[in-house]
């Protein structure tokens, strides 16, 4: 045997064996076992002899203790032990129930209370690194962003794997540390941890097995590692077909879904015979009935739908709507295209990209797109299609009742176990990411329209028409939610301090440092400045981080001065964009900036009220009070949907208006207090 992995390591056996005597090997005899080599059979004082029936012994096999019952579906109480087997070389821990195994089990450490019930083969075959240092192919079919995945791979180091390739150092060092990491996992024994279920299932290759989890019905594994913990349990089910994969904790896969070198993170979910190969799914992703090849599935991409396929690109905070399709083949030097759909956009039904292209972050794409298009520097808008042609309206979705909903519900839906988050994730709907790109947009709106004329019906802009009218809109609503960000960050560091004087006002927009007040990047749902990557990369390169927990707790440290960047960002842009000084702010000065935030946040507010508004109007009731009239149509109308009045998300919008006003007068009347 090779030296133990990490999941034996956490079950070593410190427990008494001895070997069996004559009058044993004589109970085990009568009782239907047999083997070749008794010698090779140890067990401990409290191993029931008479719990051990039909069993056949190769190899080394040691049994724990047995004892106890175990509950079955529909309230069936069964003894504990090991009937109609073929043990071989097995180390088995407390209280099995290991039932009708059609074949044999091979090269297995067995924890204590599992159970293991009418399932065909379940082995390892030979040294296994059970699915770490599997490569896969994502973003680009044609090869060239390949990870190797492993066990505790995040969307971070993922991301920048896949996206810094011409950094030669930082990857070739990167996959060095995975190659070190994924030797101390090999071995040529397995392990199904503790409190593990599998029922009914049909064959198992070289795939460890974490404690608590449930296997019920699979089809076949084949080199892999299920990451369970017993307070994140993983979940596989009714003829899943797995190769080269890593399951992580609070997973689950089920109703034959085919999954061929994947890595599927922390809470996904993959259901309803959806297929998957080449890809990552990082934390809260969901994938039924459709497809997926060579995707880079960030932090809650979701597709549902049994048309949809998604095919060499990157998502994340992602919806697919159903017949959503991107072509990455010009049928010329093969599938060697990729796309990127920035953090929350979404696709329609029958929607169509070509790649390559990159949709900007929360941009709805509708309907079907023959050329190669570029929005990443217009997020918040709308990408549909008219005459064949790709009409983009800047910023519109900035007013959509559904962005707003979007981004609260996503915390909300955290299916991972707080002790368990591996994926580093920042919520944020407005952050310094998306801000300075609605920044840079309002420049480029503002450019279009003085170089080609405020008389033109159309611009053209990469691939894409704006309109003019659409134009003019964006330069608003981008202008209204920078200045809802700003003042929300004005507020924010005035909130708890008590100010008395102008001196302690200056003192309290002091920015911490010069960190954060450029570009900022979303790696792959952490929001950051760009030089804290660089940095954080090149002492990867330089090995002052060499090992992969060094580079995720780097990476969480980064995280965790967020907030502290954000105001280095937002202090630059109050500077530009109101054109003050802070360190010689006034009162008066911050509070015109607070006036202009409550103009802009019930403005905003008062659009995304109208936008729900359309929910509730008559041409939505259609279909409702179907053998009545008008009024009953209204009536049937109300008992299911409900009253626009009394909606939750109407309620709240209203609600944060006058919570919004409450505390902007809030926050004036105590401007108005410091003394010069």
């Amino acid at each position: 045997m090779t030296s133990l992995n990490h999941f034996q390591k956490n079950t070593t056996d410190s427990r008494s064996y001895f070997s069996l005597s004559e009058s044993q090997i004589s109970i085990l005899i009568a009782q239907g076992c047999k083997s070749k080599t008794w010698g090779s059979v140890w067990i401990t004082k409290d191993t029931d002899l008479t719990k051990i029936q039909n069993v056949t012994f190769s190899s080394d096999v040691k049994i724990a203790a047995i004892s106890g019952e175990n509950n079955a579906f529909g309230g069936v109480i069964r003894d504990n032990g090991i009937y109609n087997v073929h043990l071989h070389n097995c180390n088995i821990g407390d209280n099995p129930f290991i039932n009708n195994i059609k074949n044999y089990i091979a090269n297995y450490i067995i924890g204590d209370n599992v159970i293991i019930d009418n399932t065909g083969r379940i082995a390892v075959n030979g040294v296994s690194t059970f699915g770490n240092g599997t490569i896969v192919e994502a973003i680009n079919e044609g090869g060239g962003r390949e990870i190797p995945i492993y066990d505790n791979l995040s969307a971070q180091i993922a991301y920048i794997l896949a996206l810094y390739r011409h950094r030669s150092d930082l990857v070739s060092n990167l996959k060095q540390m995975i190659h070190t990491y994924t030797e101390t996992i090999k071995s040529d024994i397995g392990t199904i941890s503790n409190n593990v279920m599998i029922l009914n299932c049909n064959s198992i290759k070289n795939t460890n097995i974490g404690p608590n989890a449930r296997l019920e019905g699979v089809g076949s594994l084949k080199n892999g590692s299920i990451n369970s913990f017993p307070d994140a349990p993983v979940y596989v089910g009714s003829e899943v077909v797995a190769e080269n994969f890593i399951f992580s904790s609070n997973a689950s896969i089920d109703n034959a879904s085919i999954i061929t070198n994947c890595f599927i993170g922390q809470g996904c979910a993959l259901d309803k015979h959806y297929s998957a190969e080449h890809s990552l799914f990082f934390a809260n992703c969901q994938g039924f009935n459709g497809e997926a090849s060579s995707i880079f599935a960030g932090p809650y991409t979701v597709t549902h739908h049994k048309s949809t396929l998604l095919i060499a690109g990157m998502f994340s905070f992602m919806n697919a709507g159903s017949g959503s399709n991107q072509s990455n083949h010009m049928y010329k030097l093969g599938p060697i295209h990729q796309g990127i759909l920035e953090r929350g956009a979404k696709t329609t039904s029958n929607s169509y990209i070509l790649w390559p292209s990159k949709i900007g972050a929360f941009t709805l794409v509708s309907g079907r797109h023959y050329n190669n298009v570029d929005s990443s520097k217009l997020p918040f808008s709308y990408l549909i299609e008219s005459n064949d042609e790709s009409i983009l309206i800047p910023g519109i979705n900035l007013r959509s009742v559904g962005t707003v909903r979007d981004a609260k519900k996503w915390a909300k839906r955290d299916k991972r176990h707080e002790n368990h988050k591996t994926d580093i994730i920042n919520f944020n709907l407005l952050s310094p990411f998306t801000i300075h790109k609605v920044n840079g947009a309002l420049k480029i709106l503002k450019d279009l329209e003085l170089l080609s004329g405020s008389n033109v019906k159309e611009y053209n802009y990469f691939g894409m028409k704006i309109k003019a009218s659409s134009l003019k809109k964006g330069i608003n609503i981008y202008n209204i939610v920078i200045n809802k960000f700003l003042g929300n960050s004005i507020i924010s560091k005035m909130e708890g301090k008590t100010i008395h004087s102008k001196a302690e006002l200056i003192a309290v927009f002091h920015a911490n440092s010069d960190i954060g007040k450029g570009k900022w990047l979303d790696v792959s749902g952490m929001i950051c400045p760009v030089e804290t990557i660089d940095e954080f990369l090149g002492k990867i390169e330089n090995k002052t981080i060499d090992c992969l927990e060094k580079a995720q707790k780097e990476l969480n440290i980064i995280h965790a001065n967020y907030y502290k960047y954000e105001w280095n960002w937002a202090s630059s842009l109050i500077e530009k964009h109101f054109k003050i000084e802070l360190d010689k702010i006034t009162p008066e000065d911050i509070i015109s900036i607070v006036e202009q935030w409550k103009k802009s946040v019930v403005e905003l507010d008062n659009l995304l009220y109208e936008d729900a508004k359309k929910e509730f109007s008559l041409s939505t009731q259609v279909g409702f009070g179907v053998d009545g009239d008008l009024k009953e149509r209204a009536k049937d109308f109300a008992s299911v949907r409900g009253d626009f009045n009394s909606n939750p998300t109407v309620m709240e919008i209203l609600n944060h208006i006058a919570r919004k006003t409450k505390l902007g007068d809030s926050v004036i009347r105590k401007l108005k207090n410091i003394k010069a």
